[in-house]
């Protein structure tokens, strides 16, 4: 298996197997009592959506929705699947923020699931431009030290099964899913959707560097490549891809899905990026069966 890592990342950041053996990130995080606040809770749709505030590792807020079962776990005869979400970038779509996820947030309260919409640190449209490029490794190490801060939350509500929980994520937040569930046991089943294998792919799109700042770039964030952290996956894992995708080519797409430990399906669409309700369908009908959820009594 490192060997074939080692190989990937090779082909994809220009590095010799020597220099792609870096250490690994240190993605450890002080765990202070688990702080949040809720600004606002109402009942939409039959499931109870709440707007929160939780506490980042460094003491900031991050914005969440927070989607259960009208009356919560607790109320529930049993416990409730937990489901941590994370959007896509894309700065000319309107969701790409906490908000993407809500619809199947909506749908898997229904059958008895609790999830956690977060906005990640590219939730601001033009968040790819306005960032310091020098900052990209500390960062993108501090927003999975994030993610795992929002698993924490997500575990902390009352009635959440700590054996069925659940990370999704598309584009970016599919390539910081891939992290969290490499380095977080906790993390039980796993839908990724257009990922790249490496976070330098997606951070270095559109940029006009030279051939050596280029390289340099891919080096400093190659221990940071999705692909090394899928492989340490516990629980299956489901992929979802697009044949007419511009950011993510087939052979990307391919590397991401051999990395993948079994059980695990991959699906391939004659879609785009942003994929669409089929998709959709199919990724609610596989986290139903994995999270053994049914409808929920008050439903």
């Amino acid at each position: 298996m490192r060997y074939a890592i080692a190989i990937f990342i090779t082909l994809f950041i220009g590095c010799s197997v020597a220099q792609c053996q870096l250490p690994v990130p240190a993605f450890a995080y002080q765990k202070p009592p688990v702080q949040s606040k809720q600004l606002s809770s109402q009942i939409r749709e039959g499931v109870r959506v709440s707007d929160l505030r939780i506490s980042s590792i460094d003491g900031s807020e991050i914005a969440a929705y927070l989607v259960e079962p009208r009356g919560g776990c607790s109320t529930l005869r049993r416990r409730c699947a937990g489901v941590l979400m994370v959007h896509w970038y894309d700065p000319s779509a309107s969701n790409a923020n906490r908000s993407e996820f809500l619809p199947e947030a909506y749908d898997l309260a229904r059958h008895g699931a609790v999830s956690l919409l977060v906005d990640a640190m590219w939730a601001q449209p033009r968040w790819l431009e306005q960032r310091n490029p020098a900052d990209d490794y500390n960062a993108s190490v501090a927003q999975v030290k994030n993610l795992r801060r929002s698993l924490d939350v997500l575990l902390h509500r009352p009635g959440v099964d700590p054996s069925r929980i659940a990370v999704v994520g598309h584009d970016l937040g599919a390539m910081f899913g891939a992290i969290v569930a490499g380095v977080d046991r906790r993390v039980r089943a796993l839908v990724l959707m257009a990922g790249d294998p490496c976070l330098s792919d997606r951070y270095l799109l559109g940029q006009k560097l030279s051939a050596a700042r280029e390289d340099a770039i891919k080096k400093r964030l190659s221990p940071l490549c999705p692909v090394l952290y899928l492989p340490r996956a516990t629980g299956p894992v489901f992929l979802q891809y697009a044949n007419k995708d511009p950011f993510v080519s087939h052979q990307e797409a391919q590397l991401m899905a051999n990395a993948a430990p079994e059980p695990k399906r991959v699906r391939f669409y004659d879609l785009s990026h942003e994929l669409n309700r089929q998709a959709r369908i199919e990724r609610m009908e596989w986290l139903m069966l994995r999270l053994h959820l049914r409808p929920s009594p008050e439903q």
